[in-house]
């Protein structure tokens, strides 16, 4: 019996879930719980299926030691401060104020229940996103395919998903930067993963960035 191409297969089903994610996103157009329900099934469901077919995809983690948590924890603090500083910076010169709207307009997201949104995009969604983009797109790729075709592919990939998600949020030039500075964010994730075997760090990096950006979140509501 033929050897399944694992590569191709491996880069078909991460673009499979990113085309039908973008499809949900512009023209199904559900609100956000029933598009989180279809992301997790496509997400876990493509994951789940490669796994039946390449049974030597799963790789056992790198043991953390004290010293290691101690870097991931202070690396967490630092990433929150920074993006919070940004923001605070940079809402002096760019307009915020769409945000909301967009949120409220296109995803039934507003004052009754953003908290409860706010906090599975933190925890769950990251997950879900750490699991098809780290360790389906880059580290399982990795080893049917060079290093740095899995991470550039992984990265792109995670930037690329994100455009239909965040079109209208921002003015144009934002929206250049924030896309090129998830590519960035694919890399650095990559990187930190390829040293552990495990997408656990950059999940929690992960969760703490979006911790950040749901804070600023809950602010810009408070304002209306």
């Amino acid at each position: 019996m033929k050897k399944p191409n694992y590569m191709f297969l491996n880069i078909l089903f991460v673009i499979i879930g990113c085309i039908f994610m973008t499809y949900i996103e512009t023209i199904i157009c559900p609100d956000y719980w029933i598009k989180s329900i279809i992301k997790a099934i496509t997400f876990l469901g493509l994951y789940c299926i490669y796994n039946k077919i390449d049974k030597n995809s799963v790789s056992k983690p790198i043991k953390q030691n004290k010293k290691s948590i101690i870097f991931y924890f202070v690396l967490c603090i630092c990433v929150y401060a920074i993006i919070i500083i940004t923001f605070i910076i940079i809402q002096k010169i760019y307009d915020f104020s769409n945000i909301t709207s967009v949120l409220e307009t296109n995803y039934s997201i507003d004052k009754s229940n953003y908290i409860y949104v706010f906090l599975y995009i933190s925890f769950i969604n990251s997950f879900l996103e750490e699991l098809f983009f780290r360790k389906f797109a880059f580290l399982t790729l990795a080893k049917h395919s060079s290093f740095k075709f899995a991470n550039i592919f992984s990265a792109a990939a995670f930037s690329i998903y994100h455009v239909s998600i965040i079109k209208g949020w921002f003015s144009a030039s934002l929206f250049l930067v924030i896309i090129v500075a998830l590519f960035i964010c694919g890399l650095f994730f990559n990187y930190i993963d390829s040293k552990n075997k495990t997408i656990y760090p950059s999940w929690l990096i992960h969760i703490t960035a979006n911790l950040s950006i749901n804070t600023i979140g809950i602010w810009l509501f408070t304002l209306k």
